[in-house]
């Protein structure tokens, strides 16, 4: 119970502060960044790593935002298959969707027959040469694709 005489008239009138500050995880400040097409800096480090003849896809929606996956082979396949190079867990994404080819420096992408499709840059696609910087959609999961800077600064990738 209040004891309404001890009570400061003053403090009955003062504005009441409340805290309205939002505190957001790592994994929300990524997924933020990945909307955005930022590259955090840990993901700078990791394509200016890449080898010559490698590329590194990372994920940018869907389900495991901020993902990366090497691509060094002369075939990588991805799909929801276990065996997958690329495994992504998603009814979304067919066993076997998609393989990511190696000519050289150079890498394409060509879908497998699955239901869903493969997009390049938004646009479905049965093959497509990949470039520095595309987006490449699987299922829900958004990628995108860097290719090794010293490819690109050879000329050896476009």
């Amino acid at each position: 119970m209040v004891d309404s005489e001890n009570q400061d008239p003053a403090a009955e009138n003062a504005p009441r502060v409340t805290d309205t500050t939002a505190h957001f995880t790592g994994k929300f400040e990524a997924q933020l960044a990945a909307l955005d097409g930022e590259v955090s800096a840990e993901e700078q480090e990791a394509i200016a790593a890449l080898p010559s003849g490698s590329a590194l896809l990372v994920v940018r929606r869907g389900p495991d935002v901020g993902a990366r996956f090497l691509l060094d082979a002369d075939v990588t396949t991805a799909g929801r298959h276990p065996d997958a190079d690329i495994f992504l867990d998603d009814v979304t994404v067919s066993r076997r969707h998609t393989e990511f080819l190696r000519h050289g420096s150079d890498f394409e992408i060509k879908d497998l027959g699955s239901l869903n499709g493969t997009y390049f840059d938004g646009v479905r696609i049965d093959t497509a040469h990949l470039s520095d910087g595309a987006e490449v959609q699987i299922g829900k999961f958004r990628l995108t694709f860097y290719a090794s800077r010293a490819d690109l600064a050879n000329g050896a990738v476009s």
